[in-house]
């Protein structure tokens, strides 16, 4: 066994965890590998030496991939590598950069990359949950420069119980009722997401207290393993800003007062935007041109804090917002539904400037998507789709396919209303709903779980319960704070925290909190947290004006879907040879039909935007998995004519005799007489022979008897 290297181990909850470092990619800035049962994650981080000019903001690149090979598999496709990353692996990607983000210096502007790849996975082992432990434990044993090591866990309540970083298996437990992911350094929280059953916001706190414990040891195991190579590494000097102190100063004399009188004007996004720029235009045109030359990126640059400073300010000392509301003020709601007429279901919500277009299209089985990752196959039957178009802020960029940031926020809404979502027969279809931004200043994310929820309704799935969102936002100098409700998109970026809650009137159903302060208080995510749930309750409220329960039917023009449950012995029949029958099926009724064995059953879902097809598909379907019952009267159709008899055919593919002496109550000498191929006749099964399983039938017991024949 190779020596090289050192490692380091603790335990969480039973569970052993290594992190090694300098047998792997050395000559990366730092790089280590962690593992915890089969799985295994190599993290690396490099960072240029010095910066590009004109930069003025942390490059930072991080990228999460799941090699097929840790698993044993081959990727799907046509290539069969691994190409552009998946929606998993961005949503880990993200969950990475948001905590490390923060924890690099201000000043600090040199390219940095951070790459983690799982190189081993055991199958139950979830690697997101050590992702974010081995990025910053690859910075811990490098020069780069880094505020404190940060960690990440995973923390799921499974039949009451708090868990950390628990199996896939128990994962996707009945009884799972929160799964949140928390990032932290070993004094304060940095980030927290997940999803939820309707919790509580006291246990939430219990919860990320409990993620927290695990994370203090998580980070001090990265102290130790970077003292055993030999010390804490000394983080390298650099100089990636030059300053004009006297400019800086003059620039916040000047502009101070005037911006912090605009921001008490409760003025909208647009003229307040326009209004902060003529302040800054007018104090360069006091300069002169000498003054000016080579100074605008900086003076810029110090306009900037000066906003900053005064709005923070503002809100502080005056307890009062940028638009004028209070701090637990939410802004002006109006929503609609049934905006687009041949949608299946649609819903426009705005609040504020902030507007979300909504609809929501129904399918069948075939319309699920494919899950194709190194942690396994599957399915998704609920999808949801966030657009954030450039106009929606007004500004003219090209598209470039979907970003990042759309995917997680796509997540975010997607998870709020998974939870409310009927499963099972309550609702056979695969749902699509797609939400495109119309206009945006803040929590456009929290907009899309309202058009979402009233969406649905407008569409018909009897959903449990109505779902809103909510963004808050916090700013502090330290001692005073301020929670601000439904927060602007000024208030956003000038601020310390965005603290998306989302639920319904009886508990929270998914979060994500992003806080750019240390020191963070539990008395101050309390509050956020209550603050929170008068806020969401009010928009609940606002929402329950246009809808408030899902329609009692869908629209005409929706898919009709119907569910049927057979025994599994007759999946085979209902198919066919090479699926003639269920082909055969389907283009004569005009449905679609999946069939799929689920606990040794046969699950049926036709679907057709025509019902009468759907019963005929249905009636078709019936008359193969029925079992003939003596006693039962059926009509058959004749097959073939014997001079003994005929053979009707009583449900499809099953055939009875109905010999000659049971045709009629007199004496039947030509079968021909009585009876033609194809004709329908109603007959009775008076005997089924227990050894072959023939049917015996009877036509003459349901004529009226001759009194000569009693």
């Amino acid at each position: 066994m190779s020596q090289i290297g050192k490692t380091y181990s603790f335990e969480i909850q039973g569970q052993e965890v290594t992190i090694e470092t300098g047998k792997l990619a050395t000559q990366a800035d730092g790089s280590v590998v962690v593992k915890c049962n089969g799985m295994m994650l190599l993290a690396t981080s490099v960072s240029a030496k010095s910066a590009k000019e004109g930069i003025d903001f942390m490059p930072l690149t991080v990228d999460y991939r799941e090699k097929f090979s840790a698993a044993g598999r081959f990727p799907g496709g046509f290539l069969k590598r691994e190409t552009r990353p998946s929606d998993s692996e961005i949503l880990t990607s993200r969950l990475i950069d948001r905590a490390l983000r923060p924890l690099f210096p201000e000043d600090y502007h040199a390219d940095t990359q951070v790459l983690v790849s799982l190189i081993s996975s055991d199958g139950e082992t979830m690697p997101d949950a050590f992702a974010c432990l081995a990025a910053s434990a690859s910075i811990a044993v490098s020069d780069i420069p880094f505020q404190e090591p940060i960690s990440e866990v995973r923390v799921a309540r499974i039949d009451g119980a708090l868990k950390v970083n628990p199996t896939k298996s128990e994962l996707e437990s009945e009884g799972r009722d929160i799964d949140i992911m928390v990032a932290a350094t070993a004094n304060s929280i940095v980030m927290v997401e997940g999803e939820m059953t309707e919790i509580s916001e006291a246990e939430m706190l219990d919860a990320i207290k409990v993620a927290h414990d695990a994370i203090k040891i998580q980070c001090d195991a990265q102290v130790k393993l970077a003292e055993m190579i030999g010390g804490i590494p000394t983080k390298r000097e650099y100089s990636h800003e030059t300053h004009d102190i006297e400019l800086k100063d003059a620039v916040m004399a000047v502009c101070h007062d005037n911006c912090y009188d605009l921001a008490k004007k409760g003025t909208s996004k647009k003229e307040r935007s326009e209004g902060f720029k003529a302040i800054r235009e007018e104090y360069k045109a006091t300069l002169s041109e000498e003054q000016l030359a080579g100074n605008e990126s900086l003076i810029d640059t110090y306009f900037h804090d000066v906003e900053k400073v005064a709005v923070r300010k503002m809100i502080l000392e005056d307890r009062t917002r940028l638009d004028g509301r209070n701090l637990d003020e939410i802004r002006a709601i109006w929503s609609e539904v049934d905006y687009l007429p041949m949608t299946h279901g649609s819903a426009i919500f705005t609040r504020g400037e902030t507007q979300s277009l909504t609809s929501v299209t129904l399918g069948s089985k075939l319309d699920e998507q494919n899950i194709d990752g190194a942690m396994g196959k599957g399915s998704e039957k609920f999808i949801l789709h966030y657009n954030f178009p450039p106009f929606s802020v007004g500004e003219a960029r090209p598209m470039r396919g979907t970003s990042r940031r759309e995917v997680g926020h796509g997540n975010l809404a997607l998870r709020a209303l998974k939870p409310m979502i009927p499963s099972g027969q309550d609702n056979p279809y695969t749902i699509r709903i797609m939400s495109d931004i119309l206009e945006s200043n803040g929590s456009s994310s929290m907009a899309t779980v309202c058009a979402g929820s009233m969406a649905l309704m407008d569409t018909g799935i009897k959903i449990k319960k109505a779902v809103s969102g909510i963004a808050m936002g916090l700013i502090t100098d330290g001692k005073n704070f301020a929670v601000l409700s439904d927060i602007l998109g000024d208030e956003d970026h000038l601020g310390d925290m965005d603290f998306k809650v989302t639920g319904t009137q009886d508990g929270i159903t998914a979060c994500q909190m992003d806080i750019k302060v240390g020191g963070l208080s539990y008395e101050i995510m309390e509050q956020a947290l209550a603050q929170s749930k008068e806020g969401r309750l009010h928009i609940l409220g606002e929402m329950n004006k246009t809808i408030t329960e899902a329609r009692e039917d869908y629209k005409p023009h929706v898919p009709r879907m119907v569910q049927m449950t057979i025994p599994g012995e007759f999946i085979g029949a209902v198919i066919g040879p090479g699926g003639k029958i269920i082909q055969e099926i389907q283009a004569e009724t005009e449905t679609t039909i999946t069939i799929e064995e689920i606990d040794k059953k046969g699950v049926i879902d036709i679907s057709s935007a025509n019902k009468d097809g759907i019963d005929a598909a249905l009636a078709r379907i019936k008359g193969i998995v029925a079992q003939p019952e003596i006693g039962e009267i059926y009509k058959g159709k004749v097959k073939s004519i014997q001079s003994y008899g005929a053979f009707v055919e009583v449900l499809p593919g099953k055939d009875g005799l109905l010999h000659v002496s049971e045709i009629d109550w007199k004496r039947v000498n030509d079968v021909n007489e009585y009876l033609k191929e194809g004709e329908i006749v109603e007959v009775k099964l008076v005997d089924i022979d227990s050894k072959t399983g023939k049917m015996k039938l009877s036509r003459k017991v349901l004529l009226p008897k001759p009194e000569a024949a009693n």
